[in-house]
């Protein structure tokens, strides 16, 4: 024989009731037999594609391509990205006879050497016409004495033209940040050449062993600086 029913003194008609944390208002309580989300859940919400800004395939694609996973290379094991794997296990493959392994890495061979041209010879192009375009403008501003007017960066001068191997490159600073970076080189530069003067003009006057070694000391430590500044500005610095 069951008992009666027993009910909690929160839940009696008439009881009082406190709101708070997991005890909402009895209005908007849920009422047993009758569900929380009574339209269900939208159609389609499951299977919901991907805005077209997000292009998760593709991330995921490169995801995979560039996993670094360990193969076996000769008598060790090395990490290399997955797409490199799978061109090497291809080249090998085709090395080794297969014909359509040898037709696919041909293939993708001739792709991207064709794409890699592409390439060059575009950025050739823009770099000549750069060139002649700014040669022709430095060549009015000078004939109607415009002097107010500041030079090209890169200048003309800078873009260097190879017409034998179709190439085509930049020599020295070609933004405003790298033109920075140069100046400062610079201002470093003639800032160690004076003390370098200093110290050659002290070694003149010293007449104690103790100073003139100090001083020979300093004017080796200048002279590592110079260099290391002359190397810098070798690698970014031109000058007409």
């Amino acid at each position: 024989m069951k008992g009666p029913k027993l009910i909690p003194p929160d839940a009696q008609a008439g009881a009082r009731y406190d709101v708070g944390y997991g005890r909402p208002p009895e209005e908007i309580r849920f009422k047993p037999g009758r569900s929380g989300n009574p339209r269900g859940r939208p159609r389609g919400s499951r299977n919901k594609k991907p805005a077209l800004n997000e292009e998760r395939l593709k991330e995921i694609v490169l995801e995979e391509a560039y996993r670094r996973i360990t193969v076996r290379d000769g008598h060790r094991n090395v990490s290399v990205p997955m797409a490199q794997a799978i061109v090497r296990s291809m080249a090998v493959n085709a090395a080794k006879g297969q014909h359509r392994a040898q037709r696919l890495f041909a293939e993708m061979l001739s792709s991207t050497e064709r794409q890699n041209k592409a390439q060059v010879d575009e950025w050739f192009c823009a770099a000549l016409d750069y060139k002649i375009d700014w040669e022709e403008e430095l060549h009015r501003r000078e004939i109607l004495a415009i002097t107010n007017l500041p030079d090209p960066l890169p200048h003309p001068d800078q873009v260097k033209i190879d017409m034998d191997t179709g190439m085509a490159r930049i020599e020295g600073p070609a933004t405003k940040e790298a033109l920075a970076e140069v100046l400062r080189w610079r201002e470093k530069q003639t800032e160690f050449q004076k003390e370098l003067e200093w110290i050659e003009a002290d070694l003149k006057r010293a007449r104690k062993p103790e100073r003139i070694a100090i001083l020979e000391a300093d004017k080796k430590q200048v002279k590592r600086v110079l260099e290391t500044i002359s190397t810098a500005l070798g690698k970014l610095d031109w000058r007409r």
